[in-house]
């Protein structure tokens, strides 16, 4: 599995251990103030931002990947907080929301709450969504959901201080060619640094050739290669189990279907056969074999 890793010359970014080395120490932390104004795409311009903890992991090894809790400051001086994670797919929509409420929860203070005011700051949780796609969502090719809360009937926002930003890489699809903007680069390399030998043309700017320069497989010590073929074959194996699940669902569906179509091929036989319609034309019209129609009873 580790020569398999060595093959490319960056490591892939969306493994715990690549996008924790980019995203995740303070060294980078001018990565990551890139990647999310890109993300807000003008609506926040931060300029300063501290990792309130280290990273951790989900409650069960099940839930996995990497927690990133910021307080970040905008060019007007406002601060707000942001929670970067990488999630599962099990109870998905209520993890974030779990996730969100939390960091709401947290800024009260303890003991005399009266004179608090509930002065809650502005929370955002973005997610990185790798190998699977949003829940019930028809937005067709959509790969950035901006979710806020609204009014329901009106659809005027109801309340703008909390939001929950979903990157579904598995919908961006866009080719180097296509870029046109700094989220499509951050989005592009994201999902395909792992694959890459060169920094698209696009991508020839300073942050993107300081990110490339951190992602170079070469220069990770031993004992970091060592961890990232590990988180590699995490990934891969958790791929295997999913792609497993999506398959098996697949085929649930598809049997699921043929039995609804041949019970429904069955009543027309039947209905045919008691108005007196020859076997034969019967079987004919239905697909049935003469046998299983001579059988309806």
């Amino acid at each position: 599995m580790a020569k398999q890793a060595t093959k490319s010359r960056y490591i892939d970014l969306t493994t715990d251990f690549g996008f924790k080395r980019v995203f995740g120490t303070e060294p980078n932390r001018k990565l990551l103030i890139a990647f999310l104004n890109a993300i807000f795409r003008g609506r926040k311009e931060i300029v300063k931002l501290t990792y309130n903890k280290n990273e951790h992991v989900g409650d069960t090894e099940e839930i996995g990947g990497v927690i990133f809790d910021l307080t970040c400051t905008a060019s007007n001086g406002e601060k707000f907080i942001i929670e970067v994670q990488r999630s599962a797919q099990v109870n998905f929509i209520k993890r974030t929301l779990y996730y969100g409420s939390k960091l709401i929860t947290d800024q009260a203070p303890k003991g005399r709450r009266r004179e608090w005011g509930y002065g809650i700051s502005e929370v955002y949780v973005i997610v990185l969504m790798d190998g699977f796609p949003m829940p019930d969502d028809d937005s067709e090719g959509r790969y950035l959901h901006d979710i806020c809360l609204c009014n329901r009937d009106t659809g005027k926002v109801f309340y703008y201080d909390l939001g929950f930003i979903y990157l579904e890489l598995v919908n961006f699809v866009k080719e180097e060619s296509e870029l046109e903007s700094y989220l499509d680069g951050w989005l592009f390399v994201l999902k395909n640094m792992g694959k890459l030998d060169r920094i698209p043309l696009y991508l020839r700017k300073p942050i993107f050739e300081k990110l490339f320069d951190i992602a170079e497989y070469s220069k990770l010590t031993k004992e970091e290669k060592d961890m990232y073929d590990t988180s590699l074959k995490q990934k891969w194996d958790n791929k295997a189990v999913l792609d497993y699940a999506v398959s098996e669902a697949v085929k649930e569906e598809r049997a699921r279907a043929e039995a609804e179509i041949l019970t429904e091929k069955r009543k027309i036989a039947l209905e045919f056969k008691n108005l007196g319609v020859a076997i034969a034309d019967i079987a004919k019209a239905t697909g049935l074999t003469i046998e299983e129609v001579e059988k309806l009873k």
